[in-house]
């Protein structure tokens, strides 16, 4: 049997990158790998620290993928935006699934270093408030955690005035000829979603006869799986602050799961979740 440094040696694998890119200086590796900067002696802290910032740069690719999605919906051009919406589907399985991982992580570690995470909450996460707001979930009180970074205040504002994915949804079914009111497609952006019964008709439409609007009935189904996969992250990390710290408030103020109780109730694209009742 070869040995493993003959086996390197035979397929020509380049092993000098004195002058060359490596895989670490392509993905920056240096910097990523040194932003782990544990503030308590516990241990479980790196866990903390790693679940987060690995779940923001999911959202960081999240939001690029949404951003174009709508972009493309806006354009009538659906099929990149079909296969852009279930990636971001893809990607909040991922986001489901970590929290399988802080889980392991008991009430008396928790408590170890709490202390040291001061007032600082995924509560504040701005890009986590982008996505809401993309989604639709939009709510001016949100902008106010972000207040003393005039940077990141300007991409939440961004966020808040553009209209979402539904909104947009819903301008592409007006110009297909559905009956959607002026109301939901000349709008306020920065107001939340209100459900319409005649929003939920223009979707019948489509639902009862999908061979004549195939391609916004895939759409409609591309959002519920979206906001399927949204509600699923929502429930894993509800079930996880109350394994992890039960009813304790959280640290950026609020009652902690008390809270995220609540939000499990904010339906994103009501129209479409209704209409299944009249089919």
């Amino acid at each position: 049997m070869p040995k493993p440094e003959d086996i390197v040696r035979e397929e020509g694998a380049q092993l000098d990158f004195s002058r060359d890119m490596s895989y670490g200086d392509y993905l920056q590796l240096n910097n990523i790998l040194s932003a782990q900067k544990p503030l308590s002696p516990a241990h479980d802290e790196m866990l903390f620290i790693i679940q987060h910032q690995t779940s923001e740069l999911w959202m960081k690719l999240m939001l690029h993928e949404l951003h174009a999605a709508i972009g493309h919906i806006a354009a009538d051009e659906l099929q990149p935006a079909f296969k852009m919406l279930a990636r971001v589907s893809k990607i909040m399985e991922q986001l489901v699934h970590a929290w399988d991982v802080l889980a392991t992580m008991t009430p008396p570690e928790y408590s170890a270093l709490r202390p040291y995470l001061a007032q600082s909450s995924g509560f504040q996460s701005h890009q986590y408030r982008c996505i809401e707001f993309a989604m639709g979930n939009k709510n001016a009180a949100m902008l106010k955690p972000h207040a003393h970074s005039p940077e990141r205040l300007a991409v939440v504002q961004a966020a808040h005035v553009a209209p979402s994915l539904y909104d947009q949804a819903l301008r592409l079914l007006a110009r297909r000829g559905l009956p959607v009111p002026e109301s939901h497609t000349q709008r306020d952006w920065t107001q939340p979603y209100e459900a319409s019964d005649a929003v939920e008709q223009a979707w019948l439409q489509v639902y009862r006869n999908p061979k004549a609007h195939w391609d916004l009935y895939q759409l409609g189904e591309e959002l519920t799986d979206l906001e399927d996969a949204f509600r699923l992250w929502r429930f894993r990390h509800v079930t996880t602050v109350e394994r992890v710290i039960g009813f304790k408030r959280g640290t950026g103020g609020t009652g902690g799961v008390s809270y995220l109780r609540k939000m499990l109730d904010v339906v994103l694209f009501p129209e479409i979740w209704r209409l299944r009742t009249s089919l």
